[in-house]
């Protein structure tokens, strides 16, 4: 599955070898690393900007006329100084003073770039950036630990978390949406490290990733038909496989006219639809006190009026709040989970309602998953970095204790090329889905040749 325009239809290999990890890349000319004289200046010309300006007042203001007063007071300090650069000696360092005192330091030149999609520090002295869904070292780098600790500060404190030696991990989001997930000493050995999962300003579309060979055009039709009717659907797949993209794009097919409630742990999706209740889970404070639960919004959430409820990821107790809500008229919903296959998926969630401490008989268990979900979408991250769909599976019902499930798409691999790309198509089973007369009567008009295989077009 894809994640981001700016990846593609790629990702990191995690058969990538030793060497290409360590390949450094370039960085576009606004973001190469300044000259150790420029270092000098711009933290010279910094610390005097802190002793001449009132940053209270900032603010205050907008961030294009914040960013306006900083440039014109960091040039006049130059002046001042008599500092001896050039002119683009000089407007390197005003800008990383601007990204000092606004932004996140050296990231910033980073999250001005468009093909970055991931970027990953391991320490104030390395830093690494996913493009074209490999890992790259930079010559980005923080002057020290603390640096980077004031950095990570910003961010956090933006969206009302905290972190320190007593609660020394934390989940947390830039202003566009980027997921960033920090842990710092003792906890982290080598410094403070820090992951920023990118997410892009223009969202992808079904049509994307048919143009980019993630999903079938047949599948494709299958998935909005599927979300139109009302289907309850889960994504599966690993970690940066695409789940949160996936799930995004299939929330697109909602009817404008329906009320959404989603839950999260970070808010992360980007719905479009106008009428949109966006809920997100809170930890505990310094007391231990206060965690609002997944589970929590869950069952809140039920009181509503939700038409459709999309749960970011289900990852503990509040999978049976969700089973439960999905049996008791809110159809329709959306979630994704982490698991290597369509059958995990359902383990998973059984393992998931036992954390409830709740005892539940494994068939009738069983029977209110099968009652409960109606398809799985599995998306995987193959090793030659691209993200695709593998596998679009129908829950039929209950054979005994056992929930049955038909595969109605499967990638057919086929091998890698010279190049290292996987060679390999998403094709149609023959199986024609139990759905089909369901959508069928609500107007939805789902062919049956999108469930033919490919070799009886052949054959006609």
């Amino acid at each position: 599955m894809i994640n981001r325009p700016q990846e593609g239809a790629v990702t990191t290999a995690s058969q990538t070898s030793p060497t290409a990890s360590r390949e450094t890349t370039a960085l576009p000319d606004s973001g190469k690393p300044l000259s150790t004289l420029e270092i000098e200046w711009k933290e010279r010309i910094h610390s005097r900007l802190l002793e001449v300006m009132d940053l209270s007042l900032i603010g205050t203001l907008e961030d294009a006329q914040a960013r306006e007063q900083i440039k014109e007071i960091s040039q006049r300090l130059l002046v001042e100084e008599a500092a001896p650069l050039n002119v683009e000696q000089r407007k390197r360092v005003v800008q990383r003073v601007e990204d000092e005192v606004l932004g996140l330091g050296p990231l910033e030149p980073l999250l001005q770039d468009p093909t970055v999609s991931d970027i990953l520090v391991n320490g104030a002295r390395q830093v690494y950036v996913e493009r074209k869904g490999k890992l790259k070292l930079t010559d980005v780098h923080f002057s020290n630990d603390r640096h980077l600790l004031n950095i990570i500060d910003r961010i956090v404190s933006g969206v009302g978390r905290r972190i320190d030696e007593s609660s020394p991990m934390v989940d947390a989001r830039l202003k566009d949406g980027s997921r960033v997930n920090v842990i710092i000493p003792p906890l982290a050995l080598d410094g403070p490290t820090m992951s920023i999962r990118r997410f892009a300003v223009e969202l992808l579309s079904i049509d994307d990733l048919v143009g980019l060979g993630s999903v079938s055009a047949e599948l494709a039709q299958v998935l909005k038909a599927v979300v139109k009717g009302r289907l309850n659907v889960l994504v599966s797949g690993g970690t940066g496989a695409g789940k949160t993209t996936l799930l995004n794009i299939l929330s697109g097919f909602i009817p404008h006219d329906e009320r959404i409630v989603t839950i999260e742990d970070s808010a992360e999706l980007q719905l479009q639809q106008p009428h949109c209740v966006r809920l997100e889970t809170r930890p505990a404070n310094i007391e231990g006190k206060g965690e609002v639960s997944a589970r929590d919004l869950v069952r809140n959430s039920l009181r509503m009026r939700p038409e459709r409820i999309i749960i970011g990821e289900v990852r503990g107790a509040e999978a049976l709040d969700m089973l439960q809500a999905m049996n008791t008229g809110h159809d329709g919903s959306l979630t994704t989970i982490h698991a290597n296959t369509p059958r995990d998926a359902l383990s998973r969630i059984e393992n998931m309602v036992s954390m409830t401490g709740i005892t539940f008989p494994t068939k009738t268990l069983r029977a209110q998953i099968a009652s409960a979900i109606n398809c799985v979408v599995q998306v995987e991250r193959h090793e030659d970095g691209k993200r695709r769909i593998t596998s679009f599976q129908e829950i039929n019902g209950m054979e005994g204790d056992i929930i049955t499930m038909s595969e109605l798409f499967q990638f057919q691999r086929e091998g890698i090329d010279e190049n290292g790309n996987v060679l390999g198509q998403l094709r149609a089973t023959g199986i024609i889905p139990a759905f089909q007369k369901q959508l069928s009567a609500k107007g939805i008009d789902l062919p049956v040749s999108l469930f033919e295989p490919e070799w009886m077009d052949k054959g006609r």
